[in-house]
C-alpha cells in the first residue's frame, strides 16, 4: 500500500469511489473532479495537492481505494484546507482514511503547515466521518447554521500541526 500522487489514468478510479462511498450528490463529484483536472492538467500550480491510496505497490498496476485533495488557504500564514478525502465503501474499515490524513498532515507540516482545517455537513448521514476526525484529534470549532440549506450547518474542524 502507498500514498503516491494522482496520475491521469487515476481519475477514473477517483470518480469510481466518490459514487461508492453513497454520501455525495452528482453536483459534489462533478466539483471534486474539477479538482481532480485542475490538479492533473496544472499540477502544484493548481494549488489543489492530490494524492491517492493505492493498494498496489507495482508501478504498472493500479489499485485505487481512497483519495485526498488538500492546499493552502489562499491569504493565510500557514493554514490548508483538507477539501476532500473519500476511501472506497468496500474499503472503509480498514484504516485508509486515517492513512490518508495522516499523510496529508505530514505533507502539510513539510509545506510548512501549521494549521489543517476541515468543513463538513452538520447531516446525519455524517454522523460517522465526524466522528473520525474527532478521534483524529480534529474539534469542532465553528458552526454555521443553515449554510448548505436550511437545517444543515457548515462544521470547521481543526488540528494545529
Amino acid at each position: 500500500m502507498r500514498v503516491r500522487p494522482l496520475r491521469r489514468e487515476d481519475r477514473s478510479d477517483v470518480e469510481r469511489l466518490l459514487v461508492s462511498t453513497g454520501m455525495f450528490s452528482a453536483v459534489e463529484i462533478a466539483t471534486a473532479l474539477e479538482l481532480v483536472d485542475a490538479a492533473i492538467t496544472s499540477a502544484d500550480a493548481s494549488g489543489y495537492f492530490v494524492f491517492v491510496l493505492d493498494l498496489s505497490n507495482d508501478p504498472a498496476r493500479r489499485e485505487v481505494r481512497g483519495y485526498v485533495c488538500f492546499g493552502p488557504t489562499p491569504l493565510t500564514d500557514g493554514t490548508y484546507d483538507l477539501y476532500w478525502i473519500a476511501v472506497e465503501r468496500s474499503a472503509q474499515g480498514n484504516g485508509y482514511g486515517r492513512t490518508l490524513l495522516e499523510f496529508v498532515e505530514h505533507a502539510v507540516r513539510e509545506r510548512g503547515g501549521r494549521l489543517l482545517l476541515i468543513e463538513t455537513s452538520s447531516q446525519d448521514a455524517y454522523g460517522g466521518t465526524i466522528r473520525f476526525y474527532e478521534r483524529n484529534g480534529y474539534p469542532l470549532i465553528a458552526r454555521i447554521p443553515d449554510f448548505y440549506k436550511p437545517r444543515d450547518d457548515k462544521l470547521v474542524l481543526a488540528k494545529k500541526l
